[in-house]
């Protein structure tokens, strides 16, 4: 492990603060850091303290005076150097996210290369940040829109994706001329000072102000709640539970902040009499049981139309006997552990309510022991039978839980049941009728942020805008137009007239 912390330009003290030029160490509460592999011991990081948040915001906000000057393709050239710098360490982080998270070294590379493609994204972006030109009503007048960036932007990053959703922050934030902090969990700090390591070399070369691209390693209570109050943070960019989300929410509404918040989800695949269910059933497993369960679009809830529920339920069952389960270092195991033991008792805790509800377990939900489990975070993943009015099915259990649900035959029947719950992140249909595909994709179908036709609720690619509805949070990140959000909009009024002018015809002369 050290010697894969000093490839990665990280060394004993861990340090728990960056300023993106300068390392600090701190002298807070001790934490060991273990892998849920196998329980080992990856390092100690002493947490930064609540002191160090005004050192912090003062910096990014001295820096960002600075960074708005520099031309919006300058920033770009700076965001894809950090990609290519990244593209580099691609395997060496990859392994480290997969150590710290248990999620597979498969996904864990992915999880680099969203890093790559936000950045390749940015620098287009940074030559096209655009504005409008409007027709105005007063002769010789012409209405500009324009785009100007916030400030300091704060970024509370999640255990589950420990550096992508921080880079589809960070970069269009960046390229918008705005400076970064960034708060990750504490269940993953090592994966974030790893990451600042390797960005942090390519900004000293380009000579970036200090303060740009922050780093603060510190618990939620003492560290992320007096950032988000800091009335000088422009944006708090937040992902995380939905109880997190609406505290984080309230503090900044009280002092007038902008807020984008990506929170949970009880994500549904409906599968329809129409369906191919070649293509459904491998979207099915690995929607439910890629990232152990662990992704805010995890596949949740399966829909099925009455003529295929024994089918499909007969084969998931196949399938969920024969999931290769074990260290996600082996290329060969399908799924690896949850992230920790607190995890495992709350999936533990759901079955248990959902069986007292009537639902009934088809195959699953034991925790795993004996050799290459030491660590008492592996699971077998759940299928269950239920009810879409039971309480568990309603809500969000960070795990591999897949409830089985009967809709009666009747499509607008299934969309019902979809959106019933008070999340609305991502869903999917797999029919190959066309009918059915595009009144899934209308207004009367389906109310989450992502839709998908014959593709499961996993796996957003960063060229389209990421978020959800209802208690999602409604913020969008990444792709599309989202860029928008990292910046303020002004309408400017410009006369070339000989004379005042005013709108509406009104006259006012002195």
């Amino acid at each position: 492990m050290e010697n894969l912390l000093r490839e990665l330009g990280l060394s004993t003290p861990l340090p728990n603060l960056s300023t993106g030029v300068e390392w600090q160490t701190g002298t807070g509460t001790t934490a060991q850091i273990s892998s849920p592999i196998d329980g080992a011991r990856l390092g100690e990081i002493q947490w930064a303290g609540g002191e160090v948040c005004d050192q912090i915001v003062t910096t990014a906000q001295q820096a960002f005076l600075k960074w708005r000057n520099w031309s919006a393709p300058q920033r770009g050239e700076v965001v894809r150097q950090i990609g290519q710098a990244l593209r580099q360490s691609k395997k060496t982080l990859g392994t480290l996210i997969t150590l710290e998270t248990g999620k597979s070294l498969q996904e864990g590379l992915g999880e680099v290369q969203e890093m790559i493609d936000i950045c390749d994204f940015a620098v287009g972006l940074s030559r096209r940040i655009y504005g409008l030109t409007i027709p105005s009503e007063r002769p010789d007048h012409k209405i500009l829109e324009q785009w100007h960036p916030l400030g300091p932007v704060l970024v509370i990053s999640a255990f589950n994706f420990p550096t992508a959703v921080w880079s589809w922050n960070a970069m269009l934030a960046a390229v918008c001329g705005n400076t970064v902090i960034w708060k990750p969990s504490e269940k993953t700090p090592l994966t974030a000072l790893a990451t600042h390591g390797i960005i942090q070399r390519t900004l000293q070369d380009l000579q970036v102000p200090e303060g740009v691209f922050n780093l603060v390693i510190g618990t939620g209570p003492e560290v992320g709640e007096k950032l988000v109050r800091d009335a000088r943070v422009a944006l708090v960019s937040a992902t995380g539970s939905t109880s997190m989300g609406q505290k984080v929410g309230r503090i900044v509404a009280e002092r007038f902040g902008k807020v984008l918040l990506e929170l949970g989800g009880n994500n549904a695949i409906i599968v329809t009499k129409n369906a191919d269910l070649k293509k459904a059933i491998p979207a099915i497993v690995f929607g439910s049981v890629g990232t152990a369960g662990q992704r805010c679009t995890t596949t949740r809830r399966l829909i099925l139309h009455p003529e295929i529920y024994d089918k499909v339920k007969t084969e998931l069952v196949r399938v969920y006997q024969e999931l290769r389960i074990g260290s996600p270092l082996e290329p060969e195991n399908l799924m690896g552990p949850l992230i920790d033991t607190a995890a495992v008792a709350q999936m533990q805790k759901a079955l248990a309510e959902v069986q007292n509800e009537g639902g009934k377990i088809l195959i699953g939900g034991d925790v795993l022991s004996g050799s290459g489990f030491e660590s008492g975070c592996y699971v077998k993943p759940a299928l269950v039978e239920a009810e879409p009015n039971h309480k568990m099915v309603r809500q969000e259990t960070f795990a591999p839980i897949l409830y089985l649900l009967r809709y009666s035959g009747e499509l607008a029947h299934a969309i019902e049941i979809q959106n019933s719950t008070d999340y609305g992140l991502s869903s999917a249909i797999f029919t190959e009728d066309l009918i059915e595909s595009e009144i899934f994709l209308s207004q009367r179908g389906s109310d989450c942020g992502i839709a998908n036709v014959n593709s499961g609720t996993s796996g957003a690619e960063i060229g389209g805008a990421f978020g959800g509805e209802k208690h999602t949070g409604g913020g969008r990140e990444s792709g599309s137009d989202a860029w928008r959000t990292y910046m303020r909009r002004q309408t400017s009024t410009i006369s070339y007239a000989k004379n005042v002018q005013l709108a509406q015809g009104i006259r006012f002369e002195l």
